[in-house]
């Protein structure tokens, strides 16, 4: 897979340069369908036998690469590829921060395949790997990792998004003295930030996106962390009416269907199997991660985080790009 580090990142790179011009136009699927053009181009260009295992779309009705889509020049290694063209499309459409372009790269056969739905995460940095359960409350989860970091409850650390789906998670981690830090969007990030040395958060539980949760495991595994997971359907993330039910049924026989399973606890090893991974994310908008791309004169910055696997590292690469 590092062979492909290079063009994965250039991938990233350029689907954040589509959609960024359009920052605050308000118009989430104009910048889901920039980006998802640049990203097809540019992984058509590329030496691979790529197939979208998961990505970013079919719940929000957006412009995606679709489930099951071959991409590649049709020469090369086998890859598995899970993607969000853009992690954050609300944050861009507004003119917010944390946006992100983000892919991940894998050998065929090592990523969750499964459709675009809710998924619970629980992630974890390597100082408290082994001791997640989401089968277990989320009480307990944090009192063990309490323990595994040697830190009282009310050191802890907890990032999460803010959506009326996770305030019960708010309360209930608040209530114990754990320091909640509820973010608008953007699991990916505050998976990545969870699992870096000098890390701003000590764990991470959401329930999001099933791309951005197999993304993100792309990018624990690399950087030696834990995650575990669970596939939710519609009803059990949005409420229960009929029209979620309708959505549900379809989502539990899509799953079937996929050879996964709702409500079943995925570890990380299943999520994202072997130790030959490839993660990037390239900053739209400016966030905590990476910087968001910047204009400078004849042109502009742009700023990736590349995680490989293989060797343990990750790369802060800043790119001029001149006009």
């Amino acid at each position: 897979m590092m062979s492909l580090a290079w063009p994965l990142f250039r991938i990233t790179e350029q689907a954040a340069l589509a959609a960024w011009p359009q920052t605050g136009c308000g118009d989430k699927n104009k910048i889901d369908g920039l980006a998802v053009t640049a990203m097809r181009q540019a992984l058509n260009d590329i030496a691979i036998r790529g197939r979208i295992v998961i990505g970013e779309g079919e719940i929000d009705h957006a412009p995606m690469l679709w489930i099951g889509e071959e991409v590649g020049n049709g020469e090369g290694p086998e890859v598995d590829i899970a993607v969000d063209p853009i992690e954050g499309t609300r944050m861009v459409a507004m003119g917010q921060s944390n946006a992100l372009a983000v892919m991940a790269f894998a050998p065929r056969g090592s990523l969750l395949h499964a459709p675009d739905m809710y998924m619970k995460k629980l992630v974890v940095s390597r100082q408290a790997k082994g001791v997640i359960n989401l089968a277990l409350s989320l009480t307990d989860n944090l009192r063990n990792v309490a323990r595994a970091l040697n830190k009282p409850l009310e050191e802890l650390r907890m990032v999460t998004l803010d959506k009326p789906r996770l305030q019960p998670a708010i309360t209930q981690a608040t209530q114990l003295g754990v320091k909640v830090f509820a973010l608008p969007d953007g699991d990916v990030a505050a998976s990545v930030l969870t699992c870096l040395q000098d890390n701003p958060y000590d764990l991470m539980y959401t329930i999001g996106g099933a791309p951005e949760g197999v993304i993100s495991a792309c990018a624990v595994k690399a950087l030696g962390g834990d995650m575990q997971a669970e596939l939710l359907d519609f009803c059990e993330a949005k409420g229960d009416n009929a029209d979620n039910r309708l959505v549900a049924q379809q989502e539990r026989q899509r799953c079937e269907e996929m050879g996964v399973a709702v409500n079943r606890v995925y570890s990380l090893d299943e999520l994202a199997a072997g130790n030959d991974i490839l993660f990037s994310a390239t900053g739209v908008t400016g966030g905590d991660l990476v910087n968001g791309i910047q204009r400078v004169a004849n042109g502009v910055r742009t700023q990736t985080l590349l995680i490989g696997s293989a060797d343990r590292t990750c790369n802060i690469i800043d790119s001029l790009h001149s006009w």
